[in-house]
């Protein structure tokens, strides 16, 4: 008797949806769980999780020859760097396209997963109904759950706080002195923004700098550079990719900002065209890190003090998946080791698509993992045997922390590395299939056997 695997999968943004397809590719039957009220997660603005950051002048910040899925390619006439509108549409089309929207539970939370005895998985959701399935895939992203300064700098501030999560449009800002802390895409957006309605120039707060690439380099999108010299080490690309960044546009600490901590392809770099342009018309202006708050005004560590209405933390998101137990994630899920960034090392049933940091798009990334995890569950592809899974994920952490330094080294990937390394373990697993290895066996068939 064949036994068609049951999965759950938790999320329908993009890592969601390209598990699903995947699986359904295989010949999986899916049940999909969405918090909110249509496909695309993050990326869907009126989304009714609440959940979403996206803001009314967000764009990719990689091209969309460098971010669409392999398997459903973006329309040639859209520019070369869409919106979040464009996006959320093309998510919704590809829910659509694969079938995938019908596979979706929405309006579903899930409250937790647990793994039975036998080896199933039980995911009991808010409402209190209740599921069993052989497999898992966890892909409810990890860019939700706003990340405060912890501790909190010194003092109390009278004037407006928020996180950048909650940034919509630049309205909030208009007539008011704002400072917008942090260095990360958003951070220069937001900062952008507000430098066209605010009553004076934006304060760019930052404690490390960052490499800032524009969007177009000698004419074409900065990221093709990247796939041109994708075969090269790491820190070839490196040395190759900072030099052609000094020629088009200068070092950061020109435009009066704190110089990279570190070399680029290592900590992350900002994507913009526009930030550099406000700071040398004087609409932004750089300030070291804050060092206290003190009523309407920031103190920064320079010692310049300025009144302010408006405090904006682009402080990042916490890694958090409240389904979980710690028994499954540790003491902290950024630093959870997995094989191939997907399979969990005690039980690969337990799957992750989109946990990790690339260092390109998202999208082909995720749906390399969900190809991957679904050749597991299809019985394409065997996994090594668990001493091996464990020496590789030590061997990546290893690799990472050497690389990228104890800021979520675990989650880290090289984009063009990783993509091209899954086929190539897909026939790992083939070969090892093909030599008697194990293959994915649902708990639920031994349960029909029996």
């Amino acid at each position: 008797m064949t036994h068609t695997a049951r999965v759950a999968v938790i999320g329908a943004g993009a890592a969601g949806l390209a598990a699903t397809k995947a699986l359904l590719d295989v010949g999986a039957d899916v049940v999909t769980y969405e918090k909110g009220d249509r496909p695309g997660g993050l990326w869907v603005r009126d989304n009714s999780n609440g959940l979403s950051p996206a803001y009314e002048s967000l764009h990719l910040n990689t091209s969309k020859g460098r971010t669409e899925f392999a398997d459903f390619p973006m329309p040639r006439e859209w520019p070369d760097y869409p919106s979040a509108d464009h996006i959320a549409g093309y998510l919704a089309e590809y829910a659509r396209t694969f079938g995938v929207a019908d596979r979706i539970r929405f309006g579903t939370s899930v409250a937790s997963v647990e793994r039975d005895a036998d080896g199933e998985w039980t995911v009991t959701t808010e409402a209190g109904d209740v599921d069993r399935y052989d497999a898992v895939v966890v892909a409810n992203g990890h860019n939700w759950d706003p990340r405060w300064p912890s501790p909190a700098y010194p003092g109390e501030f009278s004037g407006t706080q928020m996180h950048a999560h909650d940034y919509r449009s630049a309205d909030v800002f208009r007539d008011r002195r704002v400072v917008v802390v942090g260095m990360g895409n958003s951070a220069m957006d937001i900062a952008v923004d507000a430098s066209y309605v605010a009553t004076s120039p934006v304060l760019l707060s930052a404690r490390h700098g960052v490499h800032i690439v524009p969007k177009y380099l000698f004419g074409r999108p900065a990221d093709a550079t990247g796939a041109a010299l994708a075969a090269l080490p790491w820190k070839v690309r490196q040395r190759i990719a900072e030099t052609m960044l000094r020629l088009a546009v200068g070092r950061p600490e020109k435009y009066g900002l704190p110089a990279p901590a570190g070399g680029l392809f290592q900590n992350h770099p900002t994507i913009s065209d526009t930030i550099l342009h406000r700071l040398t018309h004087g609409a932004v202006e750089a300030r070291p890190g804050i060092a206290r708050l003190d009523g309407d005004h920031v103190v920064f560590t320079d010692g310049r003090r300025e009144e302010v209405d408006v405090l904006v933390w682009a402080t990042g998101y916490r890694v958090t998946i409240p389904f979980l137990s710690s028994h499954w994630l540790g003491a902290n899920p950024e630093a959870m080791a997995l094989h191939h960034r997907v399979f969990h090392l005690e039980d690969p049933t337990l799957g992750f698509v989109g946990l990790m940091q690339s260092t390109g798009a998202a999208l082909p990334v995720v749906e390399a993992q969900a190809k991957l995890f679904a050749a597991y569950v299809g019985g394409r592809y065997a996994l090594p045997t668990p001493a091996e899974r464990r020496r590789e994920a030590d061997r990546a952490l290893a690799e990472a922390r050497a690389r990228w330094g104890d800021k979520r080294p675990a989650m880290r990937i090289d984009f063009d590395q990783y993509v091209a390394s899954v086929p190539a373990e897909i026939e790992a697993g083939e070969r090892r299939l093909a030599s008697g290895a194990a293959a994915f066996s649902a708990p639920s068939a031994l349960a029909v056997h029996a």
